[in-house]
């Protein structure tokens, strides 16, 4: 049986499921344009919150004098864009991964098609692949439309400008963009963990829910972990411990050291977790 299929007229193990067929597939998921509405609405449900509560200080700070990236957020459109991603990097911009690569595999044994998809045939290599590359596209896209809905929605409403910065001085806005596409690179590089625990998950689960509830709690635990300060320098082996180490490149000084370090981090854990996927699923009984 496998002789005849590998040397079935026209079969090409390489070109089944193409991404672009699976990626159309995907955007046809109603979870991916809530999903996507939910984002590109939390920059004008922000602004709105800014009008109602009187909060555009520009920059004062608080009264013990500290001023954060919310203090700024009225400044100008890159700091409404810097503070969007603030507030959504540490639970918001999870859930998007955590969907996205968690639902991709467990859904299809949900709906009892994946044995289909298999028995086509596609390799169970290649399904994972195409399902995984489309899923982490997805998330970046999903990661990229925030804060550039953001910096439209914030110039317009704020004005063109400089990024004020927390720590004090300002950067030119035409230097603001490279510096914001930096934070969203990074944010993306250490949601890989997520991404990497929801795929697994993912091939290990017929329940969609469960994949992404799992990933997003196990991502909870790990900040919860990292809160405990009596693990002292093991936190830094954590990738929470790392996920706002973009703000150093909100500095007037661009500093390297704590994004690479995360990026490694989180890195390291993912690539074990895509292993694991691979590796469980190419042994695993398809039975829905």
């Amino acid at each position: 049986m496998t002789a005849a299929v590998d040397t079935a007229p026209g079969y090409r193990p390489g070109r089944t499921l193409p991404l672009r067929v699976e990626a159309l597939r995907q955007w046809r998921r109603r979870r991916t344009l809530v999903m996507g509405g939910v984002l590109a609405a939390l920059p004008f449900v922000m602004i709105i919150a800014f009008a109602v509560g009187g909060g555009q200080d520009g920059g004062r700070g608080g009264g013990d004098g500290r001023v954060t990236l919310i203090d700024t957020a009225t400044a100008s459109g890159a700091n409404f864009a810097a503070t969007c991603l603030f507030v959504s990097a540490g639970f918001l911009l999870v859930v998007p991964v955590a969907l996205f690569c968690g639902d991709t595999v467990a859904s299809e044994a949900s709906w009892s098609s994946l044995r289909y998809l298999l028995a086509s045939p596609v390799p169970r290599a290649r399904l994972l692949w195409s399902k995984l590359v489309v899923a982490l596209g997805f998330s970046l896209a999903a990661m990229v439309l925030l804060p550039v809905v953001a910096l439209a929605a914030g110039t317009a409403a704020y004005g063109w400008g400089p990024l004020r910065l927390p720590t004090g001085g300002a950067l030119a806005a035409g230097d603001a963009v490279p510096r914001l596409a930096l934070v969203v690179a990074f944010v993306f590089v250490s949601q890989l963990v997520t991404a990497g625990l929801a795929f697994w998950l993912s091939t290990r689960t017929d329940a969609p829910l469960g994949a992404v509830g799992g990933a997003v709690g196990l991502t909870i635990v790990g900040n919860v972990l990292d809160a405990v300060t009596a693990l002292g320098s093991w936190r830094e082996f954590l990738p929470a411990h790392w996920q706002f180490a973009w703000a150093d490149a909100l500095q007037p000084q661009l500093e390297w050291g704590g994004m690479i370090k995360g990026a490694a981090v989180s890195v390291s854990y993912a690539v074990v977790l895509f292993a694991l996927a691979f590796r469980g699923f190419a042994r695993k009984d398809i039975v829905s």
